[in-house]
């Protein structure tokens, strides 16, 4: 909205502006709070009390506009001063979004269903048998699977070469460390060779921070390893320490355990497809662009964490040659794309009336504690503030939702369940 103030307004505020710096400013020849005003104004400046006159007025005329207009807002306006004279400003609010679901309660999406295979099981054994192999030297030249022990010196072109010895590396075809491409050039080379190579990335490589960079190389080998595997039987199942006596047994395990792994997965990517068929047949999602602006600083914030060991975000900036605007324009997609799904999720426990109950809550929150312990207190005082269950609520009321809309597209959800759901709610409450 754009605002133009009155001038008794403006007079009035003034005055009061006046009140308050002629007891905080002190004028040569004056007691403290007796200076008259010509005078203050002539010795702090005109400006000075316009601007505290404007940073009590604006928001109070700001406040009167949302009472008088009925303005459902989400944030403290933004203000801009258009002019001074007289004074004209631009009110921006951020109104709560609005959200108009779709018929979400006629999507249908046929589970996944989740099988463990022989081949799955092998592969998983495999790597069983590789993550307790030992590594002992090898009389010939290095190979894909080998590791080897390099002296090594690198730099990107134009800059300062770096050099490390004795630096331990698994050759892994096509891995991307240190750099693609670096794994197939020591792959054949024997203890005590010598090599010089260059890797050039192309201006349109996939890696964008590695697009139209040249590095050079220069590597000896020092050791080549080869990994002597374990067989396949009951002493090895018996030495992994899980109560196993037999390879038949690690075998059963593993399918087991495999099988786990891949009904969570499967559950969670069934989850995200549901929710994706919710959010995109909403029939209108509306929101401030403010919000979209907090979902990119919480990534923001995410993304810092997660660098946190490597100097933070500004560090990652500094080595990308990235401007901490252009990092946001990145993550701008995926922060919409998160606000849309907590907006639809918020509406739809709205619409089927999800709650979580205080005592819900409480015992989430008490199994937080037990699982950190009573030694760390500082957690523990986290997770006593309202701000933790306020948290603990919203991850419920998330979860509740979500296996709501998961019924619903399962067919599971339909007028019996609900009526079911009411009568279990009621014998509940009468419980209680």
């Amino acid at each position: 909205m754009r605002v133009e103030v009155e001038a008794a307004e403006i007079d009035a505020s003034l005055e009061q502006a006046y009140r308050h710096v002629v007891k905080e400013v002190a004028v040569p020849g004056f007691r403290k709070g007796k200076t008259p005003r010509a005078v203050l104004e002539q010795y702090v400046g005109k400006e000075v009390l316009r601007k505290e006159a404007l940073e009590d007025l604006v928001p109070d005329l700001c406040m009167k506009i949302i009472e008088e207009q009925k303005l459902d807002v989400v944030a403290p306006p933004n203000v801009e001063i258009l002019q001074e004279d007289p004074v004209v400003f631009r009110a921006t609010f951020s109104l709560r979004p609005e959200v108009e679901l779709g018929d979400y309660r006629n999507i249908r999406i046929e589970p996944p269903s989740v099988e463990v295979g022989d081949a799955e099981v092998d592969d998983f054994m495999q790597k069983l048998r590789e993550r307790h192999g030992e590594w002992a030297p090898a009389d010939r030249a290095a190979n894909f699977g080998d590791m080897v022990i390099i002296d090594l010196t690198q730099g990107e072109k134009g800059g300062e070469p770096r050099s490390h010895e004795g630096q331990q590396l698994l050759l892994v075809k096509d891995s991307i460390l240190p750099l693609p491409g670096f794994c197939e050039h020591v792959v054949g080379m024997a203890v005590g060779e010598e090599k010089e190579f260059t890797l050039h990335f192309a201006e349109d490589y996939k890696i964008k921070e590695l697009a139209g960079k040249e590095f050079t190389f220069k590597v000896k080998v020092r050791e080549v390893k080869e990994r002597h595997l374990p067989e396949l039987d009951d002493e090895f199942a018996k030495s992994l320490g899980e109560g196993m006596d037999t390879i038949d047994g690690l075998r059963k395990y593993a399918a087991e355990a495999l099988r786990r792994v891949a009904e969570d997965n499967a559950r969670r990517e069934y989850e995200d497809k549901v929710v994706e068929a919710v959010v995109n047949s909403a029939v209108r999602i509306e929101y401030p662009p403010l919000l979209a602006e907090q979902e990119i600083d919480r990534l923001m914030r995410d993304r810092d964490m997660a660098l946190r060991d490597r100097g933070g975000l500004r560090a990652y900036l500094q080595s990308m040659k990235k401007t901490e605007q252009e990092l946001r324009e990145e993550l701008r997609p995926r922060a919409v794309e998160r606000l849309k799904r907590s907006l639809v999720l918020a509406k739809v426990a709205e619409q089927e009336k999800i709650t979580a109950a205080p005592a819900e809550i409480e015992a989430d929150v008490e199994a937080m504690k037990n699982s950190v312990g009573k030694e760390d207190e500082k957690i523990q005082e986290l997770l006593s503030m309202p701000q933790a269950r306020d948290v603990v609520e919203n991850r419920l009321m998330v979860q509740k939702t979500v296996q709501r809309l998961v019924d619903i597209a399962m067919g599971k959800c339909g007028k019996k369940a609900e009526q079911e759901e009411e009568a279990g709610k009621e014998a509940k409450d009468g419980a209680t």
